[in-house]
């Protein structure tokens, strides 16, 4: 006979999970392989509101919590513990940029859950531009394949100290940080 009881995930056991989890700084959830335990009911909306149940979670701290264990295995994000994954909704990105700074190091970008990254060939900016439209919906790289929409506001900040420089042989409007050049748009777009 199984005694093996059966747990439903929730956010509960999820953040208590990871709580036990982490010693200082993030938790190795690269290294975890623990059982698909299926989807539950949490949404990250495009302007970073994180949602249980279809009501956005308020207390910040487990937000925070909940984006340490936050990992994306091909083109699925799950929260993952050392004992238990599950798949939530990620409407665009997991994170948004909401601030940076322009320093002697580069472009150093904070996101809403208190992460920082400076821009650069580990952590890249790219730009996406709606097909029909053409607005740009900007990213930055923050961590193993988890990127942060880049904000309004930083966004025409970033274009503020854009420069024109060649681009796998074209000309191009964009930004530099660590030496390394991000596109925007080709330059001939901008007159």
């Amino acid at each position: 006979m199984n005694t093996q009881k059966i747990v439903t995930p929730s956010a509960e056991s999820l953040a208590s999970s990871a709580r036990a989890a982490q010693k200082g700084g993030l938790p190795p959830v690269h290294l975890w392989n623990p059982p698909h335990c299926g989807h539950i009911d949490m949404r990250i909306a495009r302007d970073g509101t994180w949602f249980y149940m279809g009501t956005p979670i308020g207390r910040f701290e487990l937000v925070k919590l909940f984006s340490t264990i936050l990992r994306k295995d091909g083109d699925d994000y799950v929260l993952v513990t050392p004992v238990e994954k599950v798949g939530i909704t990620v409407d665009d990105a997991p994170f948004v940029a909401v601030d940076f700074n322009q320093t002697d190091e580069g472009l150093v970008f904070e996101t809403n859950v208190g992460d920082f990254v400076t821009a650069g060939a580990d952590h890249p900016i790219r730009v996406v531009r709606d097909d029909v439209t053409g607005e740009p919906s900007p990213y930055v790289l923050v961590r193993a394949n988890l990127e942060a929409l880049i904000d309004r506001k930083s966004f025409y900040r970033l274009v503020d100290i854009g420069e024109e420089a060649d681009h796998e042989g074209e000309r191009w409007f964009g930004v530099r940080s660590q030496g390394v050049f991000f596109p925007i748009i080709p330059a001939e777009e901008l007159s």
